[in-house]
């Protein structure tokens, strides 16, 4: 057994040896907060704090400046004064808290919210000061069943009607509808279809029709049709009245709709083969079908208020006419006219009452284009998506009969002398 012994080291030269530094742990990374994404809408309390004390310091900052610091009156600075100095006030304080973009945000959003107040209330005022104004006339039967020709304006209201106006408004805006819907979608059809030279002109004439004055249209069949022609005063000569104002509308609204129809939509029905006709029928107008619907109301609602071309050929009658190729006949605008301009009470209870059957009019008008019109692209109702169901099973049962044939030829063995191998050792011919 071998016994090794070890030498002892000296502490100097311990201490003498270079010192190998311990390795040392990594340094921690700063950790980042998580990224939250800013709220753009929404109640939050900060938010209602900011609103209320804007609001509030910019009355107190109004009231002192109209009645203490300066010689300003009149509601309408007050209120412009109040406003401005809210809108400074909360950008200030939302600036407290948020950066440069929330600030415009937040600034900007009360201003959209505040026109839309503005708009909603305009209308809800129009809308209700009529109805107030003719509640007195729109309670009683006579009043939507009889017309005028043996009711005065002395009579009560339990005696006359506006049916005649009704009956005259209803059949101008058919003869006007019927002329507009195919010229004017198959114009906008030209226009967003056919570019070119003389569709810019086209278009430029139609922009500046919109602006057209209604008595210029009037004037112009007045002219043409009663005048030249010879014809007299009827609803159908107000019916080409009402479609001059009308046409431009639905022009121009319908250019709109079908240029936001989706190209490559067009672009796959003709890379199928289909021509142009058939895109445009099948594709580009069913897709649009709900813009075109609206583009129609649109023009319905100017025509349907206009006056003074009826006026000018359609004349004027307090009996009821339901032909409108003879005699004069009236509209609902025009009987709202000559009823608020007489001085008796009764005349403009029944006037305001004609005003407000003419916007339920306007609205019946709107909810049936909206049903005809169907829902944007892309969104389907029951009913047409059963009818698409029915469709697509039906065309399947087509291809799979198309190609029935194809398959029983292609799935039969092929012909026992084409599939024998080519041997010439096999043949006779070498005997």
């Amino acid at each position: 057994m071998t016994v090794v012994e070890q030498t002892p080291v000296p502490a100097a030269a311990l201490s003498a040896a270079p010192s190998v530094p311990a390795p040392s742990a990594p340094a921690p990374e700063p950790v980042q907060p998580p990224d939250r994404p800013r709220r753009i809408g929404g109640v939050s309390r900060p938010g209602v704090l900011s609103l209320t004390g804007a609001a509030a310091s910019a009355l107190c900052a109004t009231i002192l400046l109209y009645g203490e610091l300066a010689p300003f009156s009149g509601a309408l600075g007050f209120t412009l004064t109040a406003y401005l100095l809210f809108l400074s006030i909360y950008a200030v304080l939302t600036g407290f808290e948020e950066d440069r973009q929330a600030v415009r945000d937040r600034v900007m959003t009360v201003v959209l919210w505040t026109a839309a107040t503005l708009l909603f209330s305009a209308l809800v005022l129009v809308v209700g000061f009529t109805a107030w104004r003719g509640r007195e006339a729109l309670p009683h039967g006579n009043f939507f069943t009889q017309d005028m020709q043996a009711a005065g304006p002395l009579d009560p209201l339990t005696d006359g009607g506006i049916a005649h106006a009704m009956v005259g408004t209803i059949i101008m805006t058919a003869i006007a509808l019927a002329i507009t819907i195919p010229l004017g979608l198959a114009c906008a059809v030209y226009l967003n279809q056919i570019p070119g030279r003389f569709s810019r002109f086209v278009r430029t004439i139609v922009e500046a029709m919109t602006a057209l004055p209604s008595i210029v249209a009037g004037l112009m069949v007045y002219a043409v049709w009663i005048l030249g022609l010879g014809m007299q005063k009827s609803g159908l000569a107000a019916g080409f009245a009402i479609s001059v104002m009308m046409l431009p509308i639905v022009i121009r609204a319908a250019d709109v709709v079908l240029r936001l129809v989706p190209g490559t939509l067009t672009e796959a029905a003709e890379a199928l083969g289909a021509p142009r006709w058939r895109t445009v029928w099948h594709v580009v107008l069913p897709t649009a079908r709900s813009g075109l619907a609206t583009a129609v109301i649109l023009g319905t609602a100017r025509g349907i208020g206009e006056t003074s071309p009826v006026l000018l050929t359609a004349g004027f009658t307090a009996a009821l006419n339901t032909d409108p190729t003879s005699g004069p006949m009236v509209s609902l605008p025009l009987a709202v006219f000559n009823f608020v301009k007489s001085p008796q009470p009764t005349m403009i209870a029944r006037g305001f009452g004609a005003a407000a059957v003419l916007m339920a009019l306007v609205l019946v008008l709107f909810v049936i284009a909206r049903v005809i019109g169907g829902r944007g692209p892309g969104h389907q109702t029951k009913r047409q998506a059963r009818r698409t169901a029915r469709a697509s099973r039906q065309d399947l049962a087509r291809f799979d009969e198309l190609r029935a044939p194809g398959l029983s030829l292609f799935e039969a063995g092929p012909p026992a002398e084409a599939s024998a191998p080519a041997d010439p050792t096999a043949s006779g011919e070498n005997d």
